[in-house]
This record gives structure tokens, sequence and C-alpha cells, in this order.
């Protein structure tokens, strides 16, 4: 075996920005503590302390020497292995002992480039890796297997014609100064407007946290190496360009040029909500905009006139409706732009009410992701509630599935990829996203295809924002939908992702089968789907599961796994289901040895006789949703 060396050293030619890196031979960096910020190495131990303090000495901006002057006569040692770890101690000379007080790297996340280009590491979530806002991961596949060197690209070119802004990424490691530049005596607000008018400057920061709101740094190119730092890191915030949709409206909302309405919604903690708009001479009609309020930030969501929305579902009429729901009705509407969109009218019957739509508003306007549905406004007048959605032409999944022509056109390579875009949705909610949602219907007439029969999660009125701590939460209204519902939710009120996960599995099931899970018979077992699944499972009959219409373009192995994914999914107890970002992987990965599925939810063989086949038949025959105001277990 060949050792590597491994050198320490400060860079100190980045005029003034020095850092401390690990280098391998041939000149590879191992690790990169961060730029000097004024007090400490930004992404290491913060100085002073009781035993060392750094002395840097700048002159004309450029560092000419470093030492580390003891306050008092305590010795230090550092040391640093082939590895690239660097330790350090200090003497305790009463007893004789080294004691280690610090050492680098910290943890994963400080691995050089760990996340690739234009993304962040986090080193306390699941899933290490984000790419920035107004980024998506560059290979999609090997993200989803969590190799993420590839990083992240753009998903718009950059706008030099002011239609780009900036988000805040607030403690932050800043990227590697590859190519950069520096202005120690411009303002932050200075700063900005340099960037904004340079087409290559795609983020700037204040690089010194001594100097107030004076300094500029700006990055050209990839930002590479970024590491989300503690709470008490908070002054090492950076503004990354986005374009103008992805821009958070938490800096003060102006009022749009087609003077657009802007609609309130009050911070989830209070709970109020909305609920009327009076016609007058009320401040905030008169200003012409309504701000939607988060725990963290405002949101902005246009608000569209019903007059618009009336024209443009030609008055609800049916030739326009395109889908029902214990919420109401959806149109297909024309917008005066030419844009299609979906209109879902809630109906003044509906047993979801004003706050299922406050839920779905705040919950939704907050995501970006492929696979899920995007919200493009709302409109409230009088009584009238309504959500404006982007129109997908395939309408929803299970319009595909369980039809016995149109399932045809679901060949077994399409049908994973439906099943991957829906993991990589539910991931995001769960990990990835700002938020970390409990979706809590998931099903396949919940999931929508765009005209290329790529799925989108939609109807988010029942969903959940969880603490990013929280993982369960109990509620003595039980939601959702007959079939899709995990034991412990239906049973106890106990919802967590891996109630979200249960469902997943039903609908992984189904994509496979073409069978629904609710008033599937099988005439030898009396079971439900997913009994019939795993009776097949333990058989090792494995492809009988699958839908026959797809005997000529299935791959086993890739069946094979799916089945064993989706028996994962629905095992009865909760701490038995895998979570999603071991479900992408498993279902990603040819090669993986996948763990062995236990007995699934609501398996029972089921007595044929004709009293429990009539209460069968009832259940059934109801509305999709299943409401329990008050479900206690005995």
């Amino acid at each position: 075996m060949i050792l590597l060396p491994v050198t320490l050293f400060i860079r100190s030619e980045n005029r003034g920005l020095a850092e401390v890196l690990t280098v391998r031979g041939g000149g590879r960096i191992r690790y990169r503590v961060g730029l000097w910020n004024g007090m400490y190495f930004c992404g290491g131990t913060r100085f002073p302390n009781s035993v060392y303090k750094p002395d840097l000495v700048f002159k004309q901006e450029r560092l000419i020497s470093i030492g580390e002057p003891y306050q008092n006569s305590i010795p230090v040692r550092t040391t640093l292995d082939t590895s690239g770890s660097l330790q350090r101690h200090t003497m305790n000379a009463g007893r004789d002992k080294w004691n280690h007080v610090i050492s680098f790297p910290q943890d994963t996340c400080d691995e050089y480039a760990s996340c690739g280009p234009n993304s962040i590491c986090r080193s306390d979530r699941p899933i290490k890796c984000q790419c920035f806002r107004g980024y998506a991961p560059k290979f999609q596949k090997d993200w989803d297997l969590q190799d993420w060197s590839g990083g992240c690209t753009r998903t718009k070119p950059m706008n030099c014609l002011g239609g780009d802004g900036f988000v805040q990424v607030r403690g932050v490691k800043y990227p590697d100064v590859l190519s950069f530049w520096l202005n120690t005596t411009m303002s932050i607000g200075e700063c900005e407007t340099e960037c904004s008018k340079n087409c290559s400057c795609v983020a700037y920061a204040n690089p010194f946290i001594t100097n107030g709101d004076i300094g500029c740094l700006m990055w050209f190119g990839d930002l590479i190496d970024t590491k989300q730092l503690t709470a008490a890191d908070s002054k090492q915030n950076m503004y990354i360009r986005v374009p103008a949709f992805e821009l958070d409206f938490n800096k003060g909302l102006k009022e749009d040029k087609d003077k657009k309405l802007k609609l309130i919604l009050i911070s989830i903690a209070s709970g109020a909500v909305v609920s009327a708009f009076i016609n007058g001479g009320l401040h905030l009609m008169a200003r012409r905009k309504i701000l939607v309020k988060s725990k963290e930030e405002d949101l902005e969501l246009p608000v569209i006139k019903m007059t618009t929305i009336v024209k443009a579902t030609n008055n609800f009429s049916m030739e326009n409706k395109i889908g029902a729901g214990g919420f109401g009705t959806v149109y297909k509407g024309n917008m005066p732009s030419g844009e299609e969109v979906a209109v879902k009218r809630l109906s003044k019957s509906s047993t979801q009410g004003l706050e299922e739509f406050r839920n779905e508003v705040m919950v939704i306007a907050k995501l970006q992701h492929r696979n899920l549905v995007r919200l493009l406004g709302c409109c409230i007048e009088e009584e009238e509630r309504m959500l404006i959605y982007e129109y997908l032409h395939n309408k929803s999944l299970d319009l595909f599935v369980f039809d016995y022509n149109r399932r045809t056109l679901l060949t077994w390579p399409k049908r994973y990829d439906i099943i991957m875009g829906i993991a990589r949705g539910l991931l995001y909610l769960h990990h990835d996203s700002r938020l970390k949602i409990i979706h809590r219907d998931l099903k396949t007439n919940n999931i929508l295809l765009d005209g290329n029969l790529t799925p989108k999660i939609s109807d988010f009125g029942l969903a959940r924002i969880f603490e990013e701590d929280q993982a369960l939460a109990r509620t003595k209204r039980v939601v959702g939908t007959y079939g899709y519902m995990a034991p412990e939710y239906a049973i106890d009120g106990k919802y967590s992702v891996k109630s979200d996960i249960f469902s997943l599995g039903v609908v992984l099931l189904e994509i496979m089968s073409g069978k629904k899970n609710r008033g599937y018979g099988d005439s030898d077992y009396f079971v439900n789907l997913l009994g019939h699944a795993w009776i097949l499972w333990k058989e090792n009959r494995i492809l009988e599961l699958m839908d026959e219409c797809l005997n000529d373009t299935f791959k086993e192995c890739e069946v094979k796994r799916c089945m064993q994914v989706g028996l994962l999914c629905v095992q009865k107890f909760a701490d038995d289901r895998p979570n999603m970002s071991s479900v992408v992987s498993m279902l990603g990965s040819d090669g993986a040895v996948l763990p062995e599925p236990k007995e699934p939810g609501f398996f029972m063989e089921r007595s044929c006789s004709p009293s429990r086949s009539s209460t069968s038949r009832r259940i059934e025959s109801e509305n999709d949703t299943l409401t329990i105001t008050d479900l206690e277990a005995r």
C-alpha cells in the first residue's frame, strides 16, 4: 500500500481570505477548515479560548504571518495523520497527560466537496446533501442512490435583465474561493447591487463578521464545499442568486404591475385564519396586498378574481369538469394569458373546511419539486374558496392503472419511473424540503400525471407540518382514505412519516398489480391486496402479482425488488417500516440485499359468511374519505 503524504498549510494568497487546508499528494484538497472571518476560521473551532488564540498579521490585505501565542504556559500539541485528520491536545501537567481538545474533520460534511458543486451539506439530516434554491441534482438517478459527487446545476439560466434575486442561506461555512472578488470597504447593500449587475456573479456575502455590514465577497462559477453550521454561526450568511420565481417574499412585498391581490394568512402557531374580505376602505385592500405568514417567513400567493375564474371555466360548466372528491369539484380552465389551469372548487357542503383550505395553501406554496403539483394561486370571495393549480393533461394515476384499456399505456419501465418519481416526491416532503411534511392522504387518485406521465403528488389539504425533531403526532380526528391508512393511524390516531410510507407501499403494490387494495377480493383466501401480495411472496409466486398486460415489458429483478419494497412499506408495525431515504435507495439499487418483509397491516383471512360480506360491501360503497371524530382503542 502506498501512503500519500498529507500536508497542512494556510492558504494566504486570497488577499486576506486565509484558510486552513489539508492536502494529499498531488495537490488534492482533503479537508478545508474554512475562511478566516475576522475571529476564527469559519468552519472550525471558535476563538479565543482559555488556552490559545490565533495571531494573524495582514499587510495590504495579504496575510504575511500566523502564530498561536499562548495565553498562559500550557503546552499545546498539534498532530496530522496520514488520513489528513488534525488533532490538538493540551498538557495537564498535574496528571502528566495530554488531553484531547479538538479534532478536524468534525463530521462527514468536512470532507472536501462531499456534496458536489452548488449544494450544501447538513450533517444532522438523514440525507446530508441538498441543492441550493434554484438548483436541482445534475444526475438525479445518482442523487437518489446518495451519490452526490455530481452536485447540482441551475434550473434556469441567470437573467441579467432584472429577472434574478437573492435568497439568504444562514449560518454556513462559505464555499471555497476558487473564483472570487473581494472588497473590504464596500457595504453589503452595495455588494448586492454589484453582484446583480455582474452576470457571472452567483453569490455574495460579508466575509468578516467583525466589520458589521462592511465587506463584500462575490463568487463566480460553481459553489464548492459549503456546509451548514450551528445557530451560533448565524452571522455567517451568504446570498445565492436565484430566478425570480424562487424568491422568498420576506424582504417587503411590492405591488405588482398587474395589481394582483395577495392573500393574508396568520401564523401557523396562532392558528388564526382569514375569514372574510370586506369591500371598501380597509387599509389592506387599499394597499392591494395581503401577506401569507408562517413561523419563519412571509409568502406571496396571487389571488385571482372570481370573474376571471368564471370566464376561464365557462361558468363551471359540466364540459369543463375533470374530477370530484370529498372536497368538491375540479374544473379545467383557460386563463386570459392562454395558460391552462385546474380549478379546485371547495364545496359548501364539503367535510373539508377553511382549515383544510388554509393548510393546503400554507403547505404547498412553500414547496418546489418536479414530483409535486404546482399551486398557481387562489380565490376567496364571499363563501367561495378555490385553489388554482397547473393543469396536467393526463389527470390522475388511478385513471390509468385501474382502467382496462388505458393501463396498457403504462408499460413496466413507465410504471417503474412513476414509482421512483412518487418516492422522490415523498422523500422531498419528509427530508429535503424547508418543511417536514406528512401528507396523510397519499393514494393513486392524488398522484397526477403530466404530458410525459411524470407523477406529481397533489392534494395537501390534510397534510401536517412537523418540527424538524418531531417524530410522532396524535389526533382524535382521523381523516384519510379507506385502504391507504396505516394501522396505527386508523386505530389510534397516531401519524408520522411511517404512516405516509404505509400509504406509499399500498400505491406501489396497486401500480404493480393494476388492482385496488380497497375492494380487492381473492376468491381463494378472501384477503385484501396487501394480504394477497403477502401470500404470493411467502409462496415465491412473485410474478403472479404483476398486471398481466406487462408480460412483454417487465424486468423480473425490478418487479421482485418493487414488490419487496412495497411489502416492507406496509408492515404492520411502524418501527419495522423503512424511512424514505432507504426506500429510494432500495428501489434504485440493482444488487442490494434487502431485508425480508414481515406481515402487512390489516392482514387477515376473512370469513366468506353473508354477514361479513355485506358489511364489507357497505363500507366500500361509502365516500372515499373516512372520518372518525373520536376513536378509542379497545
